[in-house]
């Protein structure tokens, strides 16, 4: 198949990564400027991240013009090399109460972040092969994510593990993996939801046994299943008693913020006084008196929704989830459209990756998920954060150029 890269690429996608960019770096310095009266105190955040910015591109522009063929050899030793990161990092000092940074001299990197692309790629290359079987699928996806995950989850870094496993789930769905097989793999999580009452869970489990029935997967299968999610459902109060109290009381704040306005709740709360006082035109540009008064805290980088949400209110959020939308529906096309089948499982597992970043930011900005510690992609502040989203759209654009003519 002859490849014009002219006409093929996609200038559509590329557009509104850029707009995307623009808007972040305007949001950042909104985010870490105070107004105090007549006086502005401007931090640096934003011209750093100007600076993690002009990296981006240099990257873009490599990946757009190295050969497949070279990023498919590259493959294996970047996800070696990311492995060797995820275990140095683990010695690095804490912050925020865990082990994700490395730092190079006076910026920081989080090996984390490079982990899910290098993930994508990887797995993308071992599940794509043709009249593979479901077993053997399944057993390629996951030699290549629970190195990598078990190594986060040390940090510890959850956010970060959710993220892996549903880009994991969306990249088999694009492989032709059945269905009910995933819902398989994911059913334990009913043993979590449920174990503070076991008339639901049994509920949950009969349902569950009358999908797989209707599936037709056989018996042995089925009689696993169940043990897996009872043992599971055990073993819950278990771990929930061995958890700390600070980490108990995140899940409980989860559930019910005024739980510990002061501690664990007061981001959430902060976040949501900040975005209902936007109302429909918002407070205006570096006028937010939650972020000039430093009430809501990481507001350069979690929380930059919420101090959009309350400068340029109801109309600035809206823009912004408008071109998310119009963004990732851009990446859903170009799923469709795209050839290859190892491309189409790569741009689901970013599409995947990226979409799950945007929903967790901004559902804990909402009120309506647990703080995670996840960035708004493009928008928050973040070196590393920018450098490795712009890679993964640098890829999507490249797998681009494959269209079906």
């Amino acid at each position: 198949m002859k490849i014009s890269f002219d006409r093929n690429f996609d200038w559509h996608l590329f557009s509104l990564w850029a707009i995307l960019v623009i808007f972040g770096i305007f949001a950042i310095i909104t985010a870490s400027a105070a107004k105090i009266g007549n006086d502005i105190v401007l931090k640096n955040y934003y011209w750093k991240q100007i600076i993690w910015f002009f990296i981006s591109v240099i990257v873009f522009y490599l990946v757009l013009k190295i050969p497949l063929s070279v990023i498919d050899m590259l493959i294996l030793p970047l996800y070696i090399f990311t492995v060797i990161l995820l275990v140095i990092v683990l010695f690095m000092p804490a912050v925020n109460n865990a082990h994700s940074w490395l730092f190079l001299g006076g910026m920081r990197f989080q090996p984390s972040e490079l982990a899910k692309m290098v993930m994508i790629l990887l797995v993308s290359k071992l599940i794509s092969k043709d009249h593979i079987s479901e077993l053997k699928m399944l057993y390629k996806a996951l030699i290549g994510v629970i190195i990598p995950v078990t190594l986060i989850l040390l940090e510890p870094d959850f956010g970060t593990t959710i993220i892996f496993w549903g880009s994991l789930v969306f990249m088999l769905m694009q492989a032709g993996f059945p269905l009910c097989y995933l819902v398989l793999l994911i059913s334990p999580i009913i043993g979590v939801v449920f174990s503070f009452n076991w008339i639901l869970f049994v509920i949950a489990s009969l349902i569950l046994i009358y999908y797989y029935y209707r599936e037709r997967l056989s018996w042995v299968l089925i009689a696993f299943s169940s043990i897996l999610n009872t043992f599971v459902f055990f073993l819950t109060p278990v771990l929930w008693n061995s958890l700390k109290s600070y980490q108990q009381n995140r899940i409980i704040t989860f559930f019910n913020p005024i739980h510990d306005p002061l501690g664990a709740g007061y981001q959430v709360i902060q976040a949501k006084i900040a975005i209902g006082s936007g109302q429909v035109f918002g407070k205006g540009f570096l006028q937010g008196s939650q972020k000039n008064m430093n009430f809501l805290p990481e507001h350069h980088t979690d929380f930059i929704f919420s101090v959009i949400g309350e400068e340029f209110g109801f109309i600035g959020a809206f823009l912004l989830l408008l071109i998310f939308y119009l963004f990732f529906n851009r990446i859903i096309y170009l799923i469709k459209v795209v050839s290859k089948k190892e491309y189409k499982i790569a741009i689901a597992g970013i599409f995947s990756y990226l979409l799950l970043q945007t929903f967790i930011n901004i559902g804990m900005n909402l009120g309506v998920l647990p703080t995670t510690g996840v960035p708004l992609p493009f928008i928050s502040y973040g070196g590393s954060n920018l450098l490795i989203n712009s890679f993964a759209v640098a890829m999507v654009l490249k797998y681009s150029v494959y269209k079906e003519l």
